[in-house]
Formats: C-alpha cells, structure tokens, sequence
C-alpha cells in the first residue's frame, strides 16, 4: 500500500460529483482543488490535471468512481466517498492499484435509522393519506376511518444488521415489535434470530426492512418469490439501495395484493420513479433523505475532507472499507 507523502509541494485533489461549502473550503493552502461535478467534466480536465490529482472526494453516488474514471489518475492514493455505501466505487479495483478508499460510517446511522422508522409508521398508520384528508376540508363533514395497518400485531424481518440494522432494531425493541434478521452471516453483537434463508424469514414475518450494500451480489435479492413469501399483509420497507428491489415486480406485487403496502426511500433509475407507484395510495415515496439533514450531511462531508487530510498528513485513513488492505503506517 503506497503511503501518502509529506512534503512541502502543494497536493492535488478532486471534488467529484456535486460541491458544497464544506468540501469546498475543508483543505487548507497545502491543497490545490480541482472539480468535476459530472464525468462528462472529469474527461475535460486536461491531461496535465489528471496526472497530478492524488486524492479523490466523491460527493455523492450519482458519479462513479469506477476502472474507466480512477484509470485516468495514474498518481491517485486515495478516494474518500461520501455515504455509507460505495458501490458506486470499484473498491477492487482500487485495491488491485493500492488505491485507498473511504466511507463515512456511523456520522449518518442514527439519521437514516430514524427515517427507516419514520418511513414504516408512515406506511403502516398511512399518514401521508391523513394528511391530505385534513387539507381537503373532509374532516369537517366525516370522521377519518380507522388506518388498517398497525406496529401493534408486527414482526420484522430487518435485512442486513450492520450499524445501522441494528440501530433501526433498536427502535422496534422501543417499540415493542419482535425483530429478527437476515445476513449472510450471522452478527456477533445481536440476540435476534438469524435466518440464513432470506425467503424462510419472508415466510416467518409480514414486515421486512432492508438496509444492505448496493452491488451485485445484493442485485434484485427483494424479488417476486421473497414478496410472495411476506404474503398479503406484508408490507416492505426499503432504505438501502433501489438496486436491491426488484421495481417491475414489486408494482406487480402491489397491484395484485400480494403485499399490503410499501415505504420506498430509494429506486432503481433515481430521480426516476415509476409512474405506477406514484398512482398507488398504499405507497409513501421519499426522494432518497435517509441521511438527509443539514447536521447529519456536514458531518458526512467533513468525514470526506477528514479522510484526506488525515492520509495526505502522514497518518492512517479514517474509515477505510473493507476491501482496503491498509495495514497501518
């Protein structure tokens, strides 16, 4: 693993993908700052710029630092990304390159687990529904009917517990609501039942929760058999990655009754959302807010510029991935 390198010449850096202040104004004198907020604008970069950039900042998972763009930077040591996930980072690559690459964990768990929870009540008590029923005057002439859905007769099936499974976990134990999970391994730091079978765990619950990687080995893992499995008061919550579900058939499963309802902060082609589950009333859309907080976003983008500024100084990354074989320095 190459190390980063001390001296007295100014560092290259890039903002890849969208600026804020933070990132923006993070680096001190030492740095020099590129961006490129689209890949449309990493390719216009001159050769020259391209040769000097060192550490790489991805800003959001819109762009993607994958073989084709990190392939273009032959003195790059570090991409430090912004979120929990990184598959839109060719994390292997980078450590076939001795690249080192960062996440930003823990600084948004309790954010997104919150929402996770706001997202399933939402669904469950259809609030968004109640909402408009008040702001269209009904209120007034007839009483509102009984919500059918209830956390009082749940079981949850949280797919994936890493930290923030198991902060979501902890919101349903507040409440009340038994938890069990699936991973592909079971999770040292829990007493919640582990089913090694995703579709037998859809069988045991109606609810199921989902907060796993993006990638290809979590592609479509929600598909027609596991939503057929949760049954017609299943209800699913996603707040992973759109990639994870499987759209077509979950607007079928929808349409059909096969599950009660659904609470989507995420989606396959986003910004896009399917026009089938903007009509549908047992749906609550969120535009991708799991981390989504002026408090919850600084810290996040002040881990990015942490990262770096940590590397580029001589010591140790704070928050390497997995697949960064960094064995200290």
């Amino acid at each position: 693993m190459a190390a980063g390198s001390i001296s007295s010449e100014k560092i290259d850096l890039l903002i890849y993908g969208p600026v804020r202040p933070i990132l923006e104004n993070g680096f001190s004198d030492h740095f020099i700052v590129h961006k490129a907020e689209t890949h449309g604008d990493l390719e216009r970069l001159t050769p020259a710029i391209r040769e000097k950039i060192r550490g790489v900042a991805v800003t959001y998972h819109t762009v993607r630092a994958d073989k084709g763009s990190l392939s273009q930077l032959p003195k790059i040591e570090m991409v430090a990304s912004f979120g929990v996930g990184y598959d839109h980072v060719d994390a292997k690559y980078a450590a076939e390159h001795g690249i080192i690459v960062t996440n930003t964990p823990d600084v948004l768990t309790e954010e997104v687990a919150d929402v996770a929870m706001g997202l399933l009540i939402s669904t469950l008590r259809e609030f968004i529904k109640a909402d408009r029923y008040v702001r269209s005057g009904l209120w007034q002439t007839q009483n509102y009917p009984l919500s059918v859905g209830s956390l009082r007769d749940r079981k949850v099936g949280i797919v994936g517990m890493g930290r923030i499974g198991q902060a979501i976990a902890r919101r349903l134990d507040a409440s009340l609501v038994p938890v069990v999970y699936h991973s592909r391994n079971p999770s040292k730091d829990v007493s919640y039942k582990h089913y090694p079978d995703l579709i037998e765990m859809a069988k045991a619950v109606d609810t199921l929760m989902v907060i796993v990687p993006g990638g290809a080995s979590t592609n479509k893992m929600i598909n027609a058999e596991v939503l057929k499995a949760l049954g017609p008061r299943g209800v699913l919550v996603n707040v992973a990655r759109g990639s994870v579900v499987d759209e077509p058939a979950l607007v079928q499963a929808l349409k059909s009754g096969t599950i009660l309802a659904a609470g989507l902060d995420v989606f396959a082609a986003e910004p896009t959302v399917p026009d089938e589950l903007k009509t549908m009333q047992n749906v609550v859309l969120l535009p991708h807010i799991g981390s989504a907080s002026v408090v919850t976003r600084n810290a996040m983008d002040q881990l990015v510029v942490d990262n770096l500024k940590s590397w580029f100084s001589g010591k140790a990354p704070l928050t390497p991935v997995a697949e960064t074989p960094f064995k200290g320095r």
